[in-house]
Order: structure tokens, then C-alpha cells, then sequence
């Protein structure tokens, strides 16, 4: 049996942050109380108590990132899903989701079962496989997408690519209602992004860099809504980026539609005026790009109010020789496992702009909810995912403290605040941060 002792919950419903005992006994959350006594604890315990004094630290529900790349099979020199588990370990997730672009394409049902093995022997975060939408992810062919509900995908997508033709994708939306499951769009018009880099607008001029500009996420982000409303599908949109894209999706939530969204942290912290300060650092490089100060401005309003959903990492590792080419060349993407958490904590939650109980429903609670994934909540008779959390600590981000095989994170060199001291899932202790206290 475990036994927190003093640790900081945070009411999820009305926001308020209490100091709480909680016992967990096997996989479960046995009690959440006020202090408890060594005699009430022992009363209740069927094994050996070992006591965490939880004093200043937070205990969170296990974080649920819903969008993370893996790169195994196939680019196992970018990241195995054994590191990358671990890595999201170290962050304070407990659960993810890992996208099929790989090297083959998660297609079939023995490849999904593939990374569902994988993931177990990995005994870290829990490891889940998102389906293609369509075979090779091509575009032309929809997966059997019940064969690979069956083998352990839990929602589809063609992440990396969105489907181009509206027809095959609104087959898609009817014939993925079979498994109850979630279609996550990528929402991006190929013609009107294909060959930019950053963002299109004044700071993409001065630097002389060809441009994707926004509607090139919005267009698909109103075209995929559609096509769930007519369909009745359960739509979700990853990385949004673009205040136009909130302002869709804010409507469709008022008209019924069953859609849910994810913002990155790099976009609510960051705006293209970053890729100019840094002199063209390609850890800036995203896709979708790093919008306007406009658009940062409307995701956090957006999260704030529940339009955007989920706060979601897409964990994109690239070796540094990738990373090292001219801008325009580079790979897009951000490793995001190990410092997300404590990026959001130290650009938004630390300056009041984000509420701690806003940051739990988007990255646990809401997550789980869409997902079906266990999680979301500390709770008598949840599952005993948890992250005991000290707002406190503070670390340099150094590139040979990384667990990922890849570094590259535009937060290298910095000092960043918040960090998980100790993650359990299941109720198994997997990690411990070696300068947990300092």
C-alpha cells in the first residue's frame, strides 16, 4: 500500500486545491481524506505501507497524451517506443497515444499489435496504436478499421497527411462509427501548404522563407466539421494552431457537433517571431507552423474556455543531423515528452494564465473522457495512475539528461519550473527523478 500524506488535490469540478491523505492499494486509489491516522491507515492495509510525505507537492492524475510520434517500426534511430515511453514517464505521462506514420504505416492489425507489445515490454507509459485512416496512408483506400479496433487501435488517423479527398473521408467518418471510435484529422490543405516552412505573414517575408499560410488548417478544419455533422461521426482535430480554426470550432460546439481539439504547448507559448530571435533555430520548425501573437492569443482563450479540449504534445523526434540542415530543408517537429509539462508551468500556469485545474482536464480528465482511456482523475476506485508534482523544482534543460533519443526542444539551455518527482501507473512506482528534493 502507498500512503500520500499531505499532498495538494485539486478539485477538478470547482478548482479549489485541498491537502488530502490518499491510499492506493493494488492497481486502485483505495481512499481520498483528509489526514489520516497510522492506526486508520494500517486498519485498511493489506500489504507493507511505504509512506510518501507529500508536503508542497501536488498529486495529479496521470497525464494522457493523445498525440505523440514513436517513430517505431522503421525510424528507430529518431525513437524506439521503449525510450519514448520512458521518456513520457520522466514528463508525467502516464498514458499515450502513438500516431501510424511510421516506416511501414500502422495499416494493419499485426502491425498495431506490434506497438501494443512493444509498449508492454516497455513497462513504462502505457503504449496505445492509432490506426491509418487509409492503407500506406495514401489517401486512396480506407484500412479495415474494425480489424484494427480488434487488434488495439484506439481512434484513426492519417496524422502527417490529411485526407484530401472530402468523399473518402466522409466514408470514413460513416464507416468508423462502427467501432466507436474517434477520428483524429490533421487538417491540411496540401496545395496551399506544400512547400512553406513557417507561418505566412511578415516575419516568413523578412526572413525570406516561403510561407504556409492559415487557411491552410482552417479550410480543413471547416470542411471536416462539416462532414462530422452530416455524418454524426466523432471528429477530432489535432494541433490546432490558428485563431480561425477556434472560431470553428467554438461555432460547431454551439450547433452540437461532436468535436473535440488539441492545442501544443509550443503554440501557446511561442509566435513566429521566435524562428527570427533564435537566427533560423530549427528547433522552432513545427507543423503546423508557430502562428501570430493573434493566434497564440485566441488558442489560449480557446483552452481557457473549453473550446479547445486538450493540451496535447506531438512528440516529434529527429536526430540532430536532421535538425542541423538549413531551415528550410529541416524536419518539422519538437521532442515534447520531458519538458511540456514544465514548459506549461513555467510560461502560463507560474504567470496566472492558465489555471492548475484547466491544465488537469486537458491533459487527463478530457483526454480519458474522448478516448476511453482509464485515468482523468484522483478518486476512490479510479486507477492508480498518478504523478506526485513539485511546482517548486527547478532544472536546466541539458540535451545529455534526455531519456528520447532525440534532443530537439527549442527549451535546451533554459531554466524551466515544475517537475514530476515520482509517476506510478497501475499502482507500480516507474519513476523517480534522481534529484527529486534539490
Amino acid at each position: 500500500m502507498w500512503w500520500f500524506k499531505n499532498v495538494k488535490i485539486v478539485d477538478l469540478e470547482t478548482g479549489s486545491t485541498q491537502a488530502k491523505d490518499v491510499l492506493v492499494e493494488g492497481e486502485k486509489i483505495l481512499e481520498v481524506s483528509g489526514s489520516l491516522t497510522e492506526e486508520e491507515v494500517q486498519k485498511r492495509a493489506r500489504s507493507e505501507v511505504q509512506v510518501i510525505d507529500g508536503t508542497g507537492k501536488y498529486l495529479f492524475p496521470g497525464l494522457i497524451d493523445v498525440h505523440t510520434h514513436l517513430r517505431e517500426p522503421g525510424q528507430e534511430e529518431k525513437e524506439e517506443i521503449a525510450t519514448g515511453a520512458r521518456a513520457a514517464l520522466k514528463g508525467g505521462f502516464t498514458t499515450i497515444l502513438a500516431m501510424p506514420n511510421t516506416k511501414p504505416v500502422l495499416d494493419n492489425r499485426a502491425l498495431v499489435e506490434f506497438v501494443c507489445r512493444q509498449g508492454e515490454r516497455a513497462g513504462a507509459a502505457k503504449v496505445y496504436p492509432i490506426g491509418a485512416i487509409t492503407k500506406g496512408e495514401e489517401g486512396k483506400e480506407l484500412t479495415e478499421m474494425v480489424d484494427l479496433a480488434a487488434g488495439g487501435a484506439r481512434a484513426f488517423s492519417d496524422d502527417g497527411r490529411e485526407v484530401q479527398n472530402a468523399e473518402l473521408l466522409r466514408l470514413a467518418m460513416e464507416y468508423v462509427k462502427l467501432t466507436n471510435l474517434p477520428l483524429i484529422s490533421h487538417c491540411e490543405d496540401e496545395n496551399l501548404a506544400r512547400g512553406g516552412s513557417m507561418h505566412k505573414g511578415e516575419v516568413s517575408a523578412r526572413l525570406g522563407l516561403r510561407g504556409i499560410p492559415a487557411c491552410a488548417e482552417s479550410v480543413m478544419v471547416a470542411r471536416d466539421i462539416l462532414l462530422a455533422e452530416e455524418t454524426g461521426s466523432k471528429l477530432h482535430l489535432a494541433h490546432i494552431s490558428a485563431k480561425e480554426s477556434v472560431e470553428l470550432i467554438r461555432a460547431a460546439k454551439q450547433r452540437g457537433v461532436d468535436v473535440t481539439a488539441e492545442v501544443n504547448p509550443h503554440h501557446l507559448i511561442f509566435t513566429d517571431e521566435a524562428i527570427a530571435e533564435s537566427n533560423y533555430n530549427t528547433s522552432y520548425k513545427v507543423n503546423p507552423p508557430l502562428g501570430s501573437a493573434e493566434d497564440r492569443d485566441a488558442l489560449l482563450e480557446g483552452i481557457l474556455d473549453g473550446t479547445l479540449d486538450m493540451l496535447a504534445t506531438d512528440h516529434a523526434p529527429h536526430t540532430w543531423e536532421e535538425k542541423k540542415r538549413p531551415f528550410a530543408e529541416a524536419p518539422f517537429g519538437i521532442a515534447g515528452f520531458e519538458t511540456a509539462l514544465a514548459a506549461i508551468w513555467t510560461y502560463l500556469v507560474q504567470p496566472g494564465k492558465l489555471p492548475v485545474e484547466t491544465l488537469l482536464k486537458a491533459w487527463s480528465l478530457n483526454p480519458a473522457q474522448r478516448f476511453n482511456l482509464q485515468g482523468g482523475s484522483v478518486q476512490p476506485g479510479g486507477i492508480a495512475d498518478l504523478v506526485l508534482f513539485d511546482p517548486e523544482h527547478q532544472e536546466e534543460i541539458e540535451a545529455d539528461r534526455f531519456i528520447s533519443k532525440a534532443q530537439n526542444t527549442p527549451f535546451l539551455g533554459q531554466v524551466l519550473q515544475g517537475f514530476a518527482s515520482m509517476v506510478w501507473v497501475n499502482g507500480e512506482l516507474r519513476f523517480q527523478r534522481e534529484t527529486i528534493g534539490n
